[in-house]
């Protein structure tokens, strides 16, 4: 239960749905009820797919280019970082995608794969901390566990953008941007924590 938790932590607050549902909603304001409900449940299992291959096979891809799990972190903890300050300056969930990449967005019928599923729900910070799960002394027991954390991320972040509309109405704009700096914070913890274990990493293992 701790993976899970540990897991599904790590995680949430990276992948940030709260800060996702009000690009959701633009994209998604012609849209029937149920085809929202759909577009949301085929990107959170969109997002699934993203960062179960990448915890899987990430080790292997980074091995292949000679990249160290190291260097990953501290790179994956400098976009988190940004990330995490994005989030503590004002508008931070309009700026959860470019221009550019909204604007297409509002082109496209189908969203659930871009920019929904990627890169908004499973980003470079996400995939990063996707990989950071992933050493060589997890039995299959404790890969498994991983993977039913990720499962619920993307059931509570199903259940963050099925009702986006009623919480986005019940919290109002003070209340997102509230959301969106503690959130912010949480981000911007880890990833100094990303980057302060692999540095402590370097130095005390080598």
């Amino acid at each position: 239960m701790e993976i899970i938790l540990a897991t599904f932590t790590a995680l949430f607050s990276v992948v940030n749905p709260f800060g996702a549902m009000p690009v959701f909603l633009t994209l998604t304001q012609d849209d029937t009820e149920e085809r929202r409900n759909e577009q949301a449940l085929r990107a959170c299992i969109y997002m699934v797919g993203i960062l179960v291959v990448f915890f899987l096979a990430g080790q292997y891809v980074l091995n292949f280019f000679g990249i160290r799990i190291h260097d990953l972190r501290i790179a994956g903890g400098l976009m988190i970082m940004r990330a995490g300050f994005d989030l503590l300056t004002p508008g931070a969930n309009k700026r959860k995608i470019s221009p550019d990449v909204e604007e297409e967005g509002q082109q496209k019928e189908d969203i659930s794969f871009t920019p929904l599923a990627m890169p908004m729900l499973s980003g470079p910070g996400s995939i990063a901390i996707a990989i950071g799960l992933f050493t060589t002394s997890l039995s299959y027991f404790d890969m498994a566990l991983i993977l039913v954390g990720i499962i619920f991320l993307a059931i509570v972040t199903y259940i963050i953008l099925r009702f986006s509309f009623q919480l986005t109405r019940f919290m109002g704009k003070s209340g997102l941007a509230a959301l969106s700096r503690i959130m912010g914070f949480i981000v911007l913890s880890i990833g100094v924590n990303f980057i302060m274990s692999a540095l402590r990493a370097l130095f005390f293992s080598e």
